[in-house]
């Protein structure tokens, strides 16, 4: 259900927002009204500008009616509170924000994406169910920024859908590294370090005390996952360390799979346990742990734990003593303790059941403020007046300030902006024609402007920017829990680790203040894989991998596509095999070279395209075996230049065939002295070498090379040939793409042309199959890795060239073989499929037309026959060359060792069988 809600909630909620705005655009009232208004716990106060705020102040809610559950968080409430109090602050500081008034709008997510997006959606159309602005329906929008939300998952949903509204969201408890993506979410930013400076963080604390051999635990969600990738790129790079075993906890608690994984954890040689995880996760898998007995651990835990005074219990200790952890910069906020006091029902909330401070009163108090005639029997009724101090709560225990000093952070963080934006100068301004933000017609990507520029000191010291991804300067403190003998936990500060743009993670340690959790007190390192439990590990060199039991190094397995895998022997076969059929096939042309069905398709571009084609399929062997230089540098090479002859052949043909029967036109005979056989060869030859250009200069700038690639398998060796450049490859497949979709588009202008000469839809088709495969291999290329990648390459190479050599030859080679009465002049030249109009005028018009088509293509195709023998042609009723001893054609001749022939329009058409002319059309003879 959650996972469902969380899929589908983003799209319901754009859709919100527009219904939402559309209403109003229509509405006949100077007002925007809400589409509907959502059930939320919420805590409001008014302003001349208002600050949103997302908090867990519930644990779950109950669908679908969103009534929240009895389970209060008071720190949870502390952060909204935190919130207020800055408000608060900054309306009375006269520096910041002069004569406006901030006002603050809190919801309660109840720990629910789908409540905290009810929130936002909230926030982002406005609070109330009406919101009064201009009579044009536009101003300032209800809500300027945010403050939130808390887990990562949630702020990834919202800003996914608020940043296509430049909504200024800035998170004080979302650490995921992917919201650093500021192209993804633009308006986003926050106030605590990113899970990116965290891993660096953990790995600079192994590298410290030299762990190498280490566990580690993960969160099933978008926290969890991201740390693990993270965790496990940042360890192989740094070289300090290898991975035991990587476990994720799963997010429904399954008894089952904790139980495992506890096991996982014993049953290891790794004595240090790292976890990123929630609070929740971490007490069922502690549970099991207690119950598997699991000591002699050293745990060290994520900013999400550290602190968490949850597992600060007694039945936990023996086993979390001594854990190590990082936690957010601890600060102080002067004035809060005395603002909480004095926290009331009737001072910092409407009189109504959704109110937050209304909850957290009766949580604490353990009344109800209902009717006492709805009190129940043994509830107590809420006064009111009751005294926070008397309360047996945390909620004023302010001697641990972390997330409540981030959210400090981020209010001011957001008034800073505010305030810059609200001092520019007019006709000085930062947007269009040199304007400035305007109080009364602020938009929320201004105010995103000026975040991305905000620079300033908190009274405890800490500077406060955002760099380009709208993460904070980053650092943590350091901390250690000490088991005291009276049964408390302290967890004190043993350090502190800062990032620098200079000099990386900075890392301060005081280990003599470390209590570990060994008799010994102190971790005993031990220097050789041989050693069976020990802290530390040494890596194998980089062909080799840790055996089964971890005690000694073993060679890695090789991976690459083998002539010896089925895979590689099933594409070897099909490679030999469409070898054999295009000799075949070409050796059926050549006997048959004679015959019409081989002249009439241009019998020497025929033959350099079954030759191209056979080139095809040989060189995609070279993708087969282990990758060697010559191999890597000849592969892409021979199969560019190879496919390209093939489409240059067939582009010339398709030309050739447009060019014959342009030139059947009344004055389109010059256009044939363009397409010669020379001209022919000579424009595959220019195409051809423009290929070869590209791969020298491939090969020249960037030279693709073997590699031994690591980073699919740990325990494998993938052989695989570099790339080099990746420009080069895109130049190479661009181009045999532009000359494919050319001769699609010529044929497929030739297509209605007459069939039995014409083979424009059979390139057509060709090239139709030739574009699919190549389509479909670019996404499948991308995402195949290893061999994989390799063997989709050889398959598109091979369909291909199969889809060519099928579309192009089959029908040839079957009138050939199985139809020879078809392989006749009077075939070749015929036009039976004339279909006879209604209109005889029309008729007897589309005769002549194409009478004089058949006669101009006769001719033409006798000339094009570079058969010595015909010297003189005969066009007859049948439309068939045949050698004659005479002829009554008109013409000019003039005799030489070397005869060139000329067709022209002299006449615009003949009368047979006489060929005396007329403009009066009459069954056609033609002699020559």
């Amino acid at each position: 259900m959650t996972e469902l809600l969380e899929s589908c909630f983003p799209s319901c909620a754009v859709l919100i927002l527009l219904f939402s705005s559309s209403s109003s655009l229509y509405s006949t009232s100077p007002s925007c009204k809400l589409w509907r208004r959502f059930s939320l716990n919420e805590m409001h106060k008014p302003g001349d500008v208002v600050l949103g705020g997302l908090f867990e102040v519930h644990y779950t809610s109950v669908f679908p009616e969103l009534t929240f559950t009895t389970d209060f968080d008071i720190l949870g409430f502390r952060h909204a509170m935190t919130m207020a109090f800055a408000v608060e602050e900054i309306n009375r500081n006269s520096n910041l924000l002069p004569n406006l008034t901030l006002g603050y709008s809190l919801f309660d997510n109840c720990g629910a994406l789908v409540v905290g997006f009810s929130g936002a959606l909230s926030l982002a159309s406005s609070p109330e169910m009406q919101f009064l602005l201009e009579e044009d329906c536009e101003g300032p929008p209800p809500v300027v920024g945010i403050v939130g939300d808390h887990y990562s998952t949630f702020s990834i949903a919202i800003s996914s859908v608020l940043g296509l509204y430049k909504m200024p969201i800035v998170s004080y408890f979302s650490t995921c590294s992917c919201l650093s993506d500021h192209q993804r979410f633009p308006s986003f930013f926050r106030t605590i370090p990113s899970d990116a400076f965290q891993v660096r963080a953990m790995i600079q604390i192994l590298k410290h005390f030299g762990w190498t051999w280490v566990g580690l635990l993960v969160s099933d969600d978008d926290y969890g996952l991201h740390v693990a990738r993270s965790f496990q790129s940042d360890l192989v790079q740094s070289g300090q360390g290898c991975l035991a075993y990587l476990e994720v906890l799963p997010w429904d608690g399954d008894p089952s799979e904790i139980r495992r994984i506890v096991h996982v954890i014993k049953e290891s040689t790794a004595r240090v346990l790292m976890v990123f995880a929630h609070e929740i996760h971490m007490i069922q898998l502690m549970d099991e742990v207690v119950g598997q007995n699991v000591t002699g651990r050293q745990w060290v835990a994520s900013e999400a734990l550290t602190t968490a005074a949850v597992l600060q219990v007694p039945h936990f200790m023996p086993y979390l003593r001594g854990m190590l952890g990082i936690a957010i910069r601890r600060g102080e906020i002067p004035g809060l303790r005395e603002f909480l006091r004095q926290v009331r029902p009737d001072r910092h909330s409407r009189d109504t059941e959704t109110s937050m401070v209304r909850q957290f009163w009766e949580y604490i108090f353990q009344c109800k403020f209902d009717p006492p005639g709805l009190v129940e029997a043994g509830e107590v009724l809420c006064t009111g007046q009751e005294a926070i101090e008397d309360a047996d709560t945390e909620f004023l225990d302010l001697s641990n300030l972390r997330p409540e000093y981030n959210v400090y952070k981020a209010v001011y963080a957001l008034a800073y902006a505010l305030d810059d934006a609200l001092r520019c100068e007019p006709g000085r301004g930062p947007f269009s024609a040199h304007s400035c933000a305007e109080n009364q017609r602020l938009q929320p990507w201004q105010l995103v402007y000026s975040l991305e520029k905000v620079n300033f000191t908190t009274s405890f010291g800490d500077q406060v920017s955002f760099d380009e991804n709208g993460d904070v300067l980053p650092i943590y403190d350091i901390m250690n829990w000490l088991w005291l003998p009276d049964g408390r936990t302290k967890v004190q500060n043993v350090g502190e680790v800062k990032g620098s743009p200079f000099r990386g993670e900075e890392l301060t340690l005081y280990e003599d203040k470390i209590f570990w959790n060994f008799e010994s007190n102190k971790v005993i390192l031990v220097s050789s894989t041989q050693q069976v439990d020990s802290m530390e590990c040494t890596s194998c060199p980089e062909d080799f991998w840790s055996s089964p039991q971890r005690d000694h190094c073993v060679p890695k397995k090789t991976e690459f596509l083998s002539y010896h895998e089925p895979l590689g022997i099933c594409l070897t076969a099909a490679s030999l095999l469409g070898t054999v059929i295009s000799a075949v096939v070409l050796g059926i042309f050549i006997h048959h070279r004679s015959t019409p069905v081989v002249r009439a398709n241009n019998s020497e571009l025929s033959f350099l395209l079954l030759v191209s084609l056979k080139l095809c399929f040989l060189c995609s062997l070279l993708f087969i075996g282990r990758p060697r230089l010559w191999t890597c540098q000849l592969r892409h090479a021979a199969f560019g230049i190879s496919f390209v002859l093939c489409v240059s052949c067939i582009l010339v043909k398709t030309m050739v065939v447009l060019a014959v029967f342009r030139a059947s036109k009344p004055g389109g005979g010059a256009i044939l002295k363009w397409f010669g056989a020379v001209q022919q060869r000579g424009t595959v030859l220019v195409l051809t070498c423009v290929q070869a250009a590209i791969c020298v200069a491939w090969i020249v700038s960037a030279t693709p090379e073997p590699q031994k690639n690591t980073q699919y398998h740990n325990d494998r060796i993938v052989y695989e040939c570099a790339m080099g450049s990746t420009i080069g490859f895109s130049a190479l497949l661009g181009y045999i793409g532009l000359l494919a979709i050319l001769s699609f588009l010529l044929a497929f202008l030739a297509r209605n042309l007459p069939d039995n000469f014409n083979e424009a839809k059979l390139i057509t088709f060709s090239m139709l199959i030739f574009s699919a495969v190549w389509v479909a291999f670019v996404p499948a290329y991308i995402n195949s890795p290893g061999k994989y990648a390799d063997a989709v390459e050889v398959f598109a190479i091979l369909a291909s060239s199969f889809g060519l050599l099928v579309a192009l030859f089959g029908p040839k080679c079957y009138i050939i073989l199985f139809k020879p009465n078809k392989n006749t002049k009077k075939a070749i030249i015929s036009r039976d499929s004339i279909k006879k109009k209604p209109n005889q005028q029309h008729e007897n018009s589309s005769k002549v037309m194409w009478t004089a088509s058949q006669v101009s293509l006769c001719s033409f195709l006798c000339l094009l026959s570079l058969d010595s023998h015909f010297y003189f042609l005969e066009c007859s009723p049948l439309h068939s060359c045949r050698m004659q001893e005479q002829f009554n054609l008109s013409g000019m001749h003039r005799a030489g060792d070397v005869v060139l022939g000329g067709l022209f329009e002299i006449h615009f058409f003949s009368v047979f069988p006489d060929l005396s002319f007329s403009s009066k059309p009459q069954q056609p003879t033609c002699h020559g």
